[in-house]
């Protein structure tokens, strides 16, 4: 079997071809020329250095696959143009690409994310059937990135995937989280209780894998989460145990934080580059409910967390010590 994979560079992507090459699949991966292969080094992988824009290319590498999993996208810009390009044109060339010479694949994998969603209001975990109300710039591009997919799905078999936070070995998100608790000190934002679903990598791309492979998950989209909320006390506790120390906590209000990305959007005016935390990211972190209901995935096709958040925590700071980022 071929998988092409987009994205294979990156954190989740690589954990993917990971798994694909461990099932037997020949994997392709579409590249930038920039792209950093670090994590595909070594492994029995056709790197093409193509880009998601150029159709005539894209439809050489597409035209005997029978998997595409489509993971790259842009999680920062400086405008929506800048989201728009990211995660809705080069959807729109790989699915052109798919009907015009190969719409016999067996099944076409969108990795998407929890914002298209957007919080949940009421405490109650969102679901795959709610209205999407995406908060931020991100979360509103990759809805009408979904929304782009979904209409091609009388013409190829398409699948969504939702994750929500998402961490492991190789992220580069959630360990400054990691680094700063080793440096002796844990943020909290705000003073109220925030619960968020939260899954290992591993765990996630099982899951996409398990999609894949479902005759059933053919035109849904689902969430690939923990069936537990977790809230940061609890994630502190699985950090403390992990590390065999405490850090000293510290909230902070909700002003401040929007403080602080007002002036990182600032400085990132003088930068080509768009800001690392910005209002937005901001907005993100206020919300009290981050959460979702992996409920569709476990009845459809059996998916259930695997890693609990204490062994993924351990194997996680014990990777980042191993390769001394920590």
């Amino acid at each position: 079997m071929i998988s092409v994979v987009t994205g294979g560079t990156g954190f989740v992507g690589s954990h993917l071809v990971d798994l694909l090459l461990s099932k037997g699949h020949s994997v392709k991966c579409i590249v930038r020329k920039t792209s950093n292969l670090r994590w595909l080094k070594g492994k029995p992988v056709e790197i093409i250095d193509s880009g998601l824009l150029n159709k005539e290319k894209l439809k050489e590498i597409l035209k005997d696959a029978d998997y595409l999993f489509h993971v790259a996208g842009v999680v920062k810009a400086k405008d929506w143009e800048g989201y728009y390009k990211g995660n809705v044109e080069p959807a729109k060339n790989l699915l052109e690409s798919l009907v015009e010479l190969n719409s016999q694949i067996k099944r076409v994998i969108v990795v998407s994310s929890q914002t298209v969603s957007g919080p949940s209001r009421d405490g109650k975990p969102v679901t795959e059937e709610m209205e999407p109300r995406p908060i931020t710039r991100y979360g509103k591009s990759k809805l009408e990135e979904e929304k782009l997919v979904l209409s091609y799905k009388s013409m190829l078999p398409i699948t969504i995937i939702r994750p929500p936070a998402i961490y492991g070995e190789r992220d580069t998100e959630i360990y400054l989280f990691f680094k700063t608790y080793k440096q002796g000190l844990m943020t909290k934002v705000g003073f109220d209780k925030k619960l968020i679903s939260i899954i290992n990598v591993k765990d996630l791309v099982r899951g996409i894998y398990q999609a894949a492979m479902e005759p059933k998950a053919e035109g849904e989209i689902y969430f690939i989460s923990s069936e537990k909320f977790y809230d940061w006390d609890q994630i502190g506790d699985a950090t403390a145990k992990a590390f065999g120390k405490k850090a000293i906590k510290i909230s902070l209000p909700h002003f401040l934080v929007y403080s602080v990305a007002v002036i990182a959007e600032f400085f990132a005016l003088f930068s080509k580059k768009a800001a690392t935390f910005n209002i937005e990211k901001a907005r993100d972190f206020v919300q009290k409910y981050w959460i979702c209901s992996a409920g569709k995935a476990k009845r459809d096709f059996g998916f259930v967390q695997e890693i609990s958040l204490e062994e993924g925590i351990k194997q996680t700071i014990d990777w980042y010590k191993s390769e001394k980022w920590l």
